[in-house]
């Protein structure tokens, strides 16, 4: 594990798919983070890379040469380098290798770097092709929050407060995990989304193209939360697991396969490309208070 800290907050990064596994406001001693309890989703805040969600019979097509995928990736399963680290930042790295390439063949370079400033996490995606040709994937994160934060509170007592009033349905996702053709209304003409539990009941609320780039997990009976800015993520995921104590933040550059995908990547909803040589960068950030 590593840890950086500054005078506010410290959190602590597992080099194994380069995963945030706590956040602590150090003055509060809160922890933002989900505990990860292997009997309800051990993770704290996997990491989606090449992919994001599910593909179509878990495949995709490339060059006429099929590959498999799994959920998500492989990204949050791989041992990461550690490529550089300070007080208050680390930068880890993957690199394509001769196992990633029979599942995803193109070369790369994946960073992953952690940086605090004041109240902030900042967590910035750094894909570089490395390679010849063009690469296409797609990248994303997977946050999942405490809930309740604050003692004596209840998880009924926090909603998300969105920085636009938006008008933006959830886009069902299958028993295959993919995503419907129908969407459902969830957010109609306000910026507030209420929590309760049964939102998830039927799997994550998946919205396309919002207009906000802000999100904030508020209460009207504490002071504590958090604020997620995510600028330049077309997509994002809320989700918790069934009856679970947290609540997921999901800003993605990509998204599961729909029911009626064609498994050809280059079509794919949502596919990041990347020419020979050049990088890409995303960044989202987490303020807590």
């Amino acid at each position: 594990m590593f840890s950086i800290e500054n005078k506010v907050i410290k959190a602590v990064i597992n080099p194994k798919g380069a995963e945030l596994t706590s956040l602590v406001h150090k003055e509060y001693a809160l922890e933002y983070m989900w505990g990860g309890d292997p009997a309800v989703w051990g993770k704290h805040s996997p990491v989606l890379f090449p992919i994001v969600g599910t593909l179509k019979n878990n495949e995709y097509v490339y060059k006429d040469q099929a590959y498999a995928l799994s959920r998500h990736g492989f990204a949050r399963d791989q041992q990461f380098a550690v490529e550089s680290e300070a007080a208050d930042a680390v930068t880890f790295l993957i690199k394509s290798n001769e196992e990633s390439l029979k599942v995803f063949p193109f070369v790369f370079e994946f960073r992953l770097r952690y940086t605090l400033v004041d109240s902030s996490l900042a967590v910035t995606y750094e894909v570089t092709n490395t390679g010849k040709d063009d690469m296409y994937f797609s990248v994303g994160g997977h946050p999942a929050f405490k809930m309740p934060l604050a003692a004596d509170t209840r998880y009924e007592d926090y909603y998300l407060l969105f920085d636009q009033v938006e008008e933006a349905p959830r886009w069902p996702i299958s028993p295959d995990g993919l995503i419907e053709d129908t969407p459902q209304p969830v957010l109609t003409n306000t910026n507030r989304l209420s929590l309760t539990k049964a939102l998830f009941q039927k799997d994550a609320l998946v919205l396309k193209g919002l207009k906000s780039s802000r999100i904030s997990l508020e209460s009207d009976v504490t002071p504590r939360g958090l604020t997620m800015d995510f600028p330049g993520f077309p997509f994002f995921g809320i989700w918790a697991a069934k009856n679970a104590d947290f609540v997921c933040l999901e800003p993605w550059c990509g998204i599961a396969d729909g029911v009626g995908a064609n498994q050809q990547l280059t079509d794919k909803e949502g596919i990041n490309k990347l020419i020979a040589k050049e990088v890409f960068t995303r960044i989202w950030t987490v303020s807590v208070f």
